[in-house]
C-alpha cells in the first residue's frame, strides 16, 4: 500500500472507508493553553447506531461521564479511594495511604481547568499554528530516523506512519514537550478538588468529571504496578497525560502496547511503544480502516441548509448526506457511511466528509480542527 493509497482524498470505494487530557503543545477551541483529548473531555463514543433523530438522520451513541461520588469529608473520601483501589487491583493499601498523603492539591492545575473556553478560531486561523514549515520539516526528520521501526508497525496496525508520526508532533513535539506537571498531583487535584463553577446548571457534570478524574488516579496505581513504574515520579499535562502520545493512565491500561519486546509499555522512553500504542489506539478507540480514506471535500447545494450533526461519527449514507445537499467532489458509494463537517478557511466556507478514519483521529482530541491539523500534517510528511 502506497502513501498515496493511504493518505489520498479520493474514492471511498465499495465499502465505508480514527486518540486524554493532550498535552497539546498549542491550545484549542476547547481549553486553556492544553487540549484535552477524548478521555479527558468525554468517554470514547460507540459507533453504533441509535434511535432514528427528528430530521430522519441517526444519532450517535455516547458513553455517559462516570456517575457522580456520593459526598464525604475529605479523610472519608480519600479512605474510599485507598479501599477500592486495593480491592480492584490487589495494591498493598498502605502504600497507596502513602503517595495519596503526599500528594499535593495544585491551584495551577485549578485555574487551568476553570479557564473559560476561549474563542473558537476558524480553520483559517487554526491550521497556521499546526502546519509550519518548521513542523513539517521536524516530521520528515524525525520519519527519517525512525523509518524501519514506523513501517513496521505501519504493517501491523495499518495507519500509516504519517499518521503516527503527525499525532507525536502535535502532542508532544515528538517527545520535546510531555509536560511539566507531577501526574500523581494533577489528578489527585482533579480527582478530589474538581472545580466547581457554580453554575447549576454545569453542576452534574463537573461532579462527573471529578468522578472521572478520581478513577483515572485509581488507574494511575494500576499502571505502576503493571509496569514496574514508580508513578509518584511521572510528569504530565496538567489534566494528567503523559508520555509521546499523551495517554491517560485508562487508555495506558488498555491501549499501550510493548512495542519493543522487553516486557513493558513504557510511553515515556521507548518510541517504539509510543508508535505501536498510537496505532493500537487508532484501530481500537478508533476503528481506524486499513487503507481506508480519511476525508472528502464536498460540494453543497445553494439552497441546502447547513448541516449540523452532533458528532463526527459517521452514521449516515453518503445517499442520505447527497439527499441533504452535500455531494463528495469524487464519486463514492452510495451505501458508503460518513458524516459532513463544515470549515471556515480563507476563502469561505469549506464542506468536508467524515469517514471513519478521520472519526478516528478525532477520538484523539474531539474537534474537527484538530482532525485536519493531523491530517493535514501527515499529508505534507507524505510528499
Amino acid at each position: 500500500m502506497t502513501k498515496k493509497t493511504l493518505l489520498q482524498i479520493s474514492a471511498v470505494g465499495g465499502a465505508a472507508l480514527l486518540l486524554s487530557a493532550c498535552a497539546s503543545i498549542y491550545s484549542n477551541e476547547l481549553q486553556g493553553e492544553k487540549a484535552p483529548d477524548a478521555a479527558a473531555t468525554t468517554p470514547p463514543t460507540n459507533t453504533a447506531t441509535a434511535p432514528t433523530a427528528d430530521n430522519g438522520l441517526p444519532k450517535p451513541k455516547t458513553n455517559p461521564l462516570p456517575d457522580p461520588l456520593p459526598p464525604m469529608a475529605l479523610a472519608e473520601a480519600k479512605e474510599d479511594f485507598v479501599k477500592r483501589t486495593s480491592a480492584k487491583f490487589g495494591i498493598d493499601p498502605n502504600s497507596i495511604r502513602t503517595v495519596l498523603n503526599q500528594a499535593t492539591k495544585l491551584d495551577s492545575v485549578i485555574a487551568l481547568m476553570s479557564k473559560p473556553a476561549e474563542t473558537s478560531k476558524t480553520w483559517a486561523q487554526y491550521r497556521p499554528i499546526f502546519i509550519t514549515d518548521a513542523r513539517i520539516s521536524g516530521g520528515r526528520k524525525f520519519i527519517a530516523e525512525n523509518r524501519a521501526d514506523l513501517e513496521k508497525f505501519e504493517s501491523v496496525y495499518g495507519v500509516p506512519k504519517e499518521i503516527i508520526v503527525a499525532i507525536m508532533g502535535v502532542e508532544t513535539g515528538w517527545g520535546a514537550n510531555m509536560g511539566k506537571t507531577n501526574v500523581v498531583n494533577a489528578l489527585y487535584t482533579l480527582g478530589f478538588f474538581y472545580p466547581r463553577s457554580g453554575d447549576p446548571t454545569k453542576a452534574d457534570r463537573e461532579a462527573r468529571r471529578e468522578a472521572f478524574f478520581r478513577n483515572e488516579l485509581m488507574e494511575l496505581f494500576a499502571m505502576g504496578k503493571r509496569e514496574r513504574m514508580d508513578i509518584t515520579t511521572l510528569q504530565g499535562s496538567y489534566a494528567g497525560a503523559m508520555g509521546y502520545g499523551q495517554f491517560m493512565p485508562s487508555s495506558y491500561m488498555e491501549l499501550a502496547v510493548d512495542g519493543d519486546g522487553d516486557g513493558r509499555a513504557d510511553l515515556f522512553r521507548s518510541k517504539k511503544d509510543a508508535f505501536a500504542s498510537i496505532a493500537n489506539y487508532f484501530v481500537r478507540r478508533g476503528g481506524w480502516v486499513r487503507g481506508g480514506t480519511v476525508t472528502l471535500k464536498a460540494t453543497k447545494d445553494a439552497a441546502a441548509a447547513d448541516l449540523t450533526p452532533e458528532s463526527l461519527d459517521p452514521i449516515y449514507t453518503v445517499q442520505q448526506l447527497a439527499d441533504k445537499g452535500f455531494r463528495p467532489m469524487i464519486p463514492v458509494t452510495a451505501s458508503a457511511k460518513a458524516n459532513v463537517f463544515r470549515l471556515d478557511g480563507v476563502s469561505g466556507p469549506e464542506y468536508w466528509y467524515s469517514f471513519q478514519n478521520f472519526y478516528a483521529i478525532t477520538r484523539y482530541n474531539i474537534s474537527k480542527h484538530y482532525g485536519m491539523a493531523v491530517y493535514d500534517l501527515a499529508r505534507e510528511l507524505s510528499k
